[in-house]
């Protein structure tokens, strides 16, 4: 284990060690754009829209601390603190985002995810609740929730769920094929926005384990799930990844299938462990493709899975981790 703990945070160093200032036209752009944003006047800049949200909570220091956590975003926030009345609301108003509890003293929240649903299928839901049940969390996946937040939040992490909430353009749903605590399968679209909320859903559901095996785990399902949805799929929502999350007390499995063509580790030459130039050289690779930051993906997938098993065509991977 220890050896396996120094691969890994060999790799996160070389990564690193990676920076912009060794890539000249990435230093270039950004210099570029630092002069851009120090010419241009915040003053003259016409005010963002303000975005209606509204949250649902009968505990008035959840109103307050939303209300700061979200200072600085263009939102109007609407409160109120039963079902009854969010139904009311939501009826006769439009509202981009609802910040929904669970423990409402009227109808349950689920009950209520269920029901705004009906009332506006597209609704955009993220649902903030000091229930921590393995239950509650896969039944908001299977009403579509947006995202699951566990009380106590950290601000900032509300921060940056609403705001890719509200600016992350409307996408085919994710389907749930199967939603037991021993038996997660999911359809996705090709987009990173679901594959963010995919993994943090995934984050949250293994929250029991320790940290730091829940925060390696997810890294490596991550960085397997963008390379299908970026690569198989061509970030084109129209087609989708298929994935399938299993757990037993023994082991954590995730399938995960694009519906590309796969791939040969000898073409990869944005990766840094096939790019005989290594971080350097294949970054450069990866400014050229236009493609997100990284480069060491599969090799730091390696050092944390205990098993990664790709299919013939490498469109389709396990990824094992041994629990005991």
């Amino acid at each position: 284990m220890r050896e396996r703990a120094d691969n890994v945070n060999t790799i996160l160093r070389q990564l690193q060690a990676v920076s912009i200032s060794e890539c000249p036209s990435l230093a270039a752009q950004s210099e570029s754009a630092t002069k851009d944003l120090q010419s241009t006047s915040m003053a003259n800049d016409p005010p963002l829209p303000r975005k209606p949200v509204l949250v649902v909570d009968d505990d008035p220091s959840i109103h307050n601390l939303v209300r700061h956590a979200l200072r600085s975003e263009p939102v109007n926030i609407v409160s109120c603190e039963t079902a009854a009345e969010a139904f009311k609301r939501v009826r006769e108003s439009s509202y981009d985002l609802i910040l929904l509890d669970l423990g409402l003293p009227d109808i349950h929240g689920l009950e209520v995810l269920a029901r705004l649903r009906q009332i506006r299928s597209d609704l955009r839901v993220i649902v903030i609740t000091a229930d921590d049940t393995p239950e509650s969390l896969l039944r908001a996946i299977r009403e579509n929730a947006y995202s699951y937040l566990r009380k106590p939040f950290n601000t900032a992490e509300l921060a940056d769920l609403v705001d890719r909430a509200l600016t992350t353009e409307s996408e085919p749903a994710i389907e749930v094929l199967s939603s037991k605590r021993e038996w997660l399968e999911l359809s996705i679209p090709c987009t990173r926005d679901a594959a963010e909320r995919i993994e943090h859903f995934v984050r949250q559901l293994d929250a029991d384990l320790t940290l730091d095996l829940v925060q390696s785990v997810a890294q490596a399902f991550r960085e397997l799930l963008m390379n299908a949805v970026e690569w198989g799929g061509g970030l084109d929502p129209s087609r989708r990844v298929r994935i399938c999350c299993i757990r037993t007390p023994r082991l954590l499995f995730y399938r995960i299938a694009d519906p590309g063509p796969g791939f040969r580790f000898e073409g990869l030459s944005h990766s840094a462990m096939v790019n005989p130039g290594g971080p350097l050289a294949s970054t450069l690779v990866r400014e050229e493709k236009g493609l997100r930051p990284g480069g060491l993906g599969l090799a730091m997938v390696q050092a944390i899975a205990d098993d990664v098993v790709y299919n013939e065509a490498q469109n389709e991977v396990v990824l094992v981790k041994y629990l005991v």
